[in-house]
């Protein structure tokens, strides 16, 4: 049995420079075989010279006036290409600038076709403009390099220490957008270099500070943009890696006596009081303080990792990539495209549902509030227990019982201090706390935030009173309840 037909496309890559530069083996190929030669653009300093050799093509130019971004027009092409080979009898030549492998999508796209059963594909090599274009900056590609394309360039995604060529600078949008992407990491005056048409008699190497990218820039398909590594650390400052070697240095042989010497149990109590001056910076409203204070608690985080890194239990990468699992997988409407979105109530109880089913594959534990952490301080802890035995229904159902518990519990702590008991007097004292909480956590109040914030106003209520003692020449041991309630009261109305 014969194998079933299928078209044949033969991408030919034409090289970055002109006719002189164009191997023999693929002028043979140009020049041999029948009908037109389809190439993805006219705009090629060889085209011009292989139409006065009499051989022609047919053009995909207009379909980039058709559409406003180019995947589309390179989906386009590709299926163009695939309906015209299977008319033909022949093997469709198809022709791209450079070479067929480097930053060709519609070259992908066929390749996506033939995986599919749909084409057959081979590829005739063309230099790359990769080569030409190291040849004009006479930088040498082992130092390490990084291709990006203009239209989907991240900055995140560059290391700065290497050689950065961006490609598909198709005009001044473009040139725009990759300009506002590299000034998130550099200075606007940053040097950069346009390279245009490398290896041709047409070659346009222009340097200039970063911000004149989009400035009357000539930019066109056949123009590259180089950014040179960064001459040193301090363009590295605000970068995730250099935050990490800056810790890792600080642990090293030669670092901080002090850093040398944490461990997992010695920096406890600093994730705890970092943690607490975040809250206050948010509690503020000052960003540059919550900047400052979210830093803390990234050193914290940073600290234990280098430890689990230097003790070889775990590194930062661990971390990173148990947490983006995790976010991924309890965020199915988000990352699972064929769900749809839903509440922020519905969300929650999938996060509860996906949780439950992600612990069921570890040891069953013996209680439903096992994994509640013993180091909690009690507010915190009180406010989770009762977020979790109501949620399998251990509560009442409405909200007289509860005010009724409150009253009562009050009532018993009032009995216990007229007795001579102070171990049941701090017992009953911690029942009516309890039950407030469960008034809390029914009310959706974080117990700990709201006396976070009285605490707060207290202390900036009693230091206004303070202040005002202080203005009028008195010490708090000099005045009387009676003149502070009165400053209270002004501080209260100044809120």
């Amino acid at each position: 049995m014969s194998k079933q037909w299928k078209p044949e496309i033969k991408i030919i890559g034409l090289g970055a420079g002109n006719l002189e530069q164009m191997s023999l083996g693929t002028y043979r190929r140009l020049r041999e075989g029948r009908g037109p030669l389809y190439a993805r653009t006219s705009h090629h300093p060889v085209i011009v010279e292989l139409q006065d050799e009499g051989i022609e093509f047919e053009f995909f130019d207009s379909v980039y006036e058709a559409h406003e971004r180019f995947q589309p027009v390179y989906e386009e092409i590709a299926e163009a290409i695939i309906v015209a080979a299977t008319a033909s009898q022949d093997p469709l030549r198809y022709v791209v600038p450079g070479h067929p492998l480097v930053a060709e999508q519609t070259v992908q796209l066929l390749f996506a076709a033939e995986a599919e059963g749909r084409a057959r594909i081979t590829v005739v090599g063309g230099g790359s403009f990769l080569d030409p274009v190291f040849t004009a900056l006479r930088i040498d590609p082992n130092d390490g390099f990084q291709l990006q394309d203009a239209t989907m360039l991240n900055a995140r995604d560059w290391s700065l220490k290497q050689h950065l060529m961006v490609s598909q600078l198709y005009d001044a949008f473009t040139a725009s957008e990759v300009k506002l992407t590299l000034m998130e990491l550099l200075p606007d005056d940053y040097e950069v270099t346009l390279v245009t048409a490398a290896g041709s008699s047409e070659e346009a190497i222009e340097s200039f500070p970063l911000y004149e990218l989009d400035h009357n820039m000539k930019v066109s398909n056949l123009t590259v943009l180089y950014v040179p590594p960064v001459p040193d650390e301090s363009y590295r400052v605000h970068t995730f890696s250099h935050l990490q070697e800056v810790i890792r240095t600080l642990r090293g042989p030669d670092g901080c006596p002090w850093d040398r010497k944490q461990t997992h149990f010695t920096l406890k109590h600093y994730l705890l009081e970092e943690t607490y001056e975040v809250l206050e910076a948010i509690d503020e409203e000052d960003d540059e303080h919550l900047v400052e204070e979210l830093g803390d608690v990234l050193l914290q985080v940073l600290l234990h990792a280098q430890i689990g890194e230097d003790e070889g239990y775990f590194a930062i990468e661990d971390v990173i990539g148990s947490l983006t699992e995790k976010m991924i997988r309890r965020h199915p409407y988000v990352f699972n495209k064929k769900m749809e979105g839903e509440s922020a109530i519905e969300v929650e109880e999938r996060w509860d549902k996906i949780k439950e089913l992600e612990n069921r594959d570890r040891e069953t534990p013996a209680s439903l509030l096992e994994d509640i952490p013993r180091t909690m301080p009690a507010l915190m802890t009180a406010y989770e227990v009762q977020k979790k035995v109501a949620k399998v229904g251990f509560q009442w159902q409405e909200e007289a019982p509860r005010w009724e518990k409150l009253e009562e519990e009050i009532a018993e702590w009032k009995d216990a201090l007229t007795g001579n008991s102070k171990e049941e007097a701090k017992k009953e004292f911690g029942d009516v706390l309890f039950i407030l909480i469960n008034l809390a956590q029914t009310y959706k109040i974080h117990p700990e935030e709201a006396l976070l914030m009285t605490n707060r106003k207290f202390i900036q209520r009693f230091q206004y009173i303070e202040q005002r003692l202080a203005d009028s020449g008195k010490t708090l041991e000099e005045t009387d309840l009676l003149e502070m309630d009165g400053y209270w009261d002004e501080a209260k109305n100044r809120e």
